[in-house]
This record gives structure tokens, sequence and C-alpha cells, in this order.
């Protein structure tokens, strides 16, 4: 006897960028961790950089003649940033880590077995919701800080000297360290140690370089992915790379973890 429907003929398993660009779109946002993780960044990344603004606003006349020379209104107002680092680079760690996790990372390779196609998908979605998170937090912040700002504190617009160029480059910024730590997570591919490994190169290692002799710590430290970071937000950090040097070589890092991540991933079982 024939079985039914034995004559049928399957379709091809082929498949796109376009089909793994949905996918991913649909896992991301459909983790109940994403939106949480999102919107802490836009609430209490804003809220930094309001309490700063508000706390400088409110010692103004107690301030001394050299720090209102030296404050940097954009700075203040983007301080949020710093935070964001670390919530934005946790979800870009869960989005692979993820999925090694619970297991389904099985399930994504076997419908679609060209790995370093799906991890580029990984990238792609992650990298654009990151970077337009990152750019309403940063606007927002800088909007809401310079309100707070009021005279006769000093405060900024974006014309001001390099206040759009720090603005923009704090989302950029975000964007690109969140990509490091998918990155790593991809290398690591344990949620525990991947985020362990995040926060080590961006909190503890500056510590570490800071111990060294001066001779040699300035030079290490403009490295550094923090210091990298300072020096696009900031309008005062001279001993750095110029913002978009600094931006390119972060860039560099997220690229090599990610090569590194993705040669891996070829190698290595689900």
């Amino acid at each position: 006897m024939t079985p039914a429907g034995a004559g049928k003929v399957l379709p091809p398993g082929r498949y796109g960028m376009s089909g793994l660009l949905r996918s991913e779109w649909t896992k991301l946002r459909s983790i109940r961790s994403t939106m949480w993780t999102l919107g802490l960044t836009i609430v209490v990344g804003t809220g930094i950089g309001a309490l700063a603004t508000a706390e400088t606003r409110a010692h103004w006349s107690s301030m001394s003649l050299g720090s209102r020379l030296s404050f940097d209104p954009t700075g203040t107002s983007l301080a949020g940033a710093f935070f964001g680092q670390l919530t934005i680079g946790i979800l870009g760690v869960l989005v692979m880590s993820g999925e090694y996790g619970t297991g389904t990372i099985r399930a994504t390779f076997s419908a679609a077995p060209r790995r370093p196609l799906v991890l580029v998908a990984k990238a792609a979605v992650f990298g654009v919701v990151a970077l337009v998170v990152a750019e309403v937090v940063a606007f927002l912040s800088f909007f809401l800080g310079q309100v707070l700002l009021s005279a006769p504190a000093t405060h900024a617009t974006l014309g001001s000297p390099g206040a759009l160029r720090a603005v923009a480059g704090s989302g950029l910024y975000l964007c690109a360290i969140g990509l490091f730590a998918l990155g790593l997570a991809t290398i690591i591919r344990h949620t525990a140690g991947a985020i362990s490994a995040f926060v080590g190169v961006l909190l503890v290692l500056p510590i570490i370089v800071r111990a060294l002799p001066s001779s040699i710590e300035p030079e290490i430290e403009r490295f550094l992915p923090d210091h990298i970071g300072g020096a696009i937000i900031s309008l005062h950090m001279g001993d750095a790379f110029s913002p978009w040097i600094g931006l390119l070589l972060l860039c560099g890092y997220a690229a090599l973890a990610l090569v590194i991540g993705g040669v891996l991933l070829v190698r290595r079982d689900a």
C-alpha cells in the first residue's frame, strides 16, 4: 500500500537573508527581556542625564569660576550613556547566548545551516534596534538636559561646537559596544561568561590599566572602549583619539569579535 501523500513533492529548503532577518526580528521582539532592557535603557539613560544637569543647575552659584568655564553641558546631559552601554551590551549578549541557553540554537541552525549568514542577520537586526534606541536616548537626554540647565548655568544647542557630533556619536558608540558584546557572546556562548567578559573589558580592565606606570598608562588607556566612549561624548578628552577615529577603532573591535565568533560558530557543534 502506498502511504497517503507519498506522491507529494516537498518544496526545496531554500532561504535567504530576508527570511533570516524576519526570523531574527520576530525572535528579538517576542522575548520579554528585550523590551525590559530597552525600556530600562531609555528611562534610566535619560533619567541619569536629567539628574546630572539638574544637580549642576542647583549648585551653579556655588561652583568655582574654573569649574564654570570648563563645564561641558553636552557631556553632562549625556551622562546616562555610561549606564546605557551596560544594558545595550547585556542585550547584545542575550541575543546570541540566550539561544544557546535554551537549546533553540539547534532549531535555528537546522532551519538555516549557513551559520555565518545567521550571525550576520542577528548582528544586523540587533544593530538597527540598538542604534535607534540609543539615538532616541541621546537626543532625548540632550534636549531634556539643556532645558534643566536654565540661566545662569551654561547650556548648549545642537548648533553649539561639537554638540551634534557628541549626541549622534553617543548613539553610534552604544550601537558599536552592543555589537562587540554580541561578538563576545558568539565566542563564549554562555550568558554569565559573556556578560562577565563584557563587564570586565568595560569596567575592570580600565582599573588594571590605571595601575600601570604613568609612562605607559595614557598610551594604553586611549585604546580602551570606555575611554573611546568618553572622547565621543565629552568635549574635553585631550589625551584620547579624536571621536571619529575612536569610533572606527571601536567598530574594528566589534568586527573582530564577530569575525572570530563566526569562525568558531562554523567549527563548533551547536
